[in-house]
């Protein structure tokens, strides 16, 4: 597959109350973000519920994400697991179906060295029959790609990008320089910091906010290929307010911003609120709140 250069939504997972697939709301929210110009989709990752979702649904989404797609543009599945072999297959799945690559963190669960994570890696690229983009997320797998083994990793054929969600932006920095050598493109995860990794030369970013306004993230992603810094920066404003009321809660978490996602999804009438267990809903009051934040920008920003 090409390198994919710029947006690439982390897309939520549309359900019903019962845990189920909502089929009708994913192919309005796959056309919503194919149509605000996005460059790919990631799907099954942190705020898409992966690992929360059952094997069977995983599978259902895949196939029809892919179909739906049809080679628009590429498709990224998360596969990872605290179960080796689950991982493994869902790639085969993902393969089977038409996606482009397969996106893997640490496992979870189990704290790991770094010799067990380098071990576990290098025999997963052996395994796996998509290219790879590795995924650093330690505050939810308890365990980071450190610069040293990234030393080893990133040579390897299979890897064709990274995306950082540890918010570290000295070791973002010192990883730029690092996948620069290697021609791996970088990512950036938090949406908070994307004008930063975009004007350090990444190669674009995984915001979560992009499900909600995918114009505005693909917006600034292009005039900072320009060089247009002044207008990025008003851009990032806007961003900026928007992870302050739509991610808002007593502390910056999965649920929070997987919650926000989706209430402000519900309110453009793309998708409904439903989380899958352990996730719970939000109160009326933050609901309000992001009700009134969307109603007021969403005709000037969609």
């Amino acid at each position: 597959m090409n390198l994919i250069k710029g947006i690439v939504p982390p897309m939520v997972t549309p359900l019903t109350v019962d845990d189920q697939l909502d089929v009708e709301s994913l192919e309005k929210l796959i056309e919503h973000l194919i149509s605000g110009g996005v460059h790919g989709l990631f799907i099954l990752g942190t705020t898409g519920e992966g690992p929360s979702l059952s094997y069977s649904l995983r599978e259902e989404l895949i196939q029809r994400v892919c179909s739906q797609v049809s080679g628009r543009i590429p498709v990224l599945v998360g596969i990872t697991d605290s179960a080796y072999k689950e991982a493994i297959t869902i790639t085969e799945k993902s393969k089977e179906f038409g996606a482009d690559a397969v996106v893997m963190a640490p496992p979870f669960y189990f704290s790991i060295d770094q010799y067990e994570l380098i071990d576990y890696t290098n025999q997963m690229l052996d395994e796996l029959s998509l290219p790879v983009f590795l995924y650093n997320q330690p505050a939810l797998t308890k365990s980071e790609f450190s610069l040293e083994i990234l030393d080893d990793l990133l040579p390897r054929p299979e890897i064709i990008g990274f995306k950082d969600s540890s918010g570290d932006l000295v070791y973002f920095h010192r990883l730029k320089k690092m996948s620069d050598s290697y021609e791996v493109p970088l990512y950036m995860g938090p949406e908070e910091l994307l004008i930063d990794a975009l004007v350090t030369g990444a190669s674009g970013g995984v915001p979560g906010g992009a499900n909600i306004f995918p114009s505005l993230y693909v917006n600034m992603f292009n005039v900072l290929r320009d060089g247009d810094l002044e207008q990025g920066l008003e851009l990032q404003d806007k961003i900026l307010s928007l992870s302050e009321i739509v991610y808002s809660g007593s502390e910056y978490g999965s649920s929070n911003i997987i919650n926000g996602i989706k209430t402000a999804l519900s309110i453009m009438d793309i998708c409904e609120r439903h989380v899958s267990r352990p996730l719970k809903g939000i109160t009326k009051k933050k609901a309000k709140k992001i009700s009134d934040f969307i109603s007021e920008k969403a005709e000037e920003w969609v």
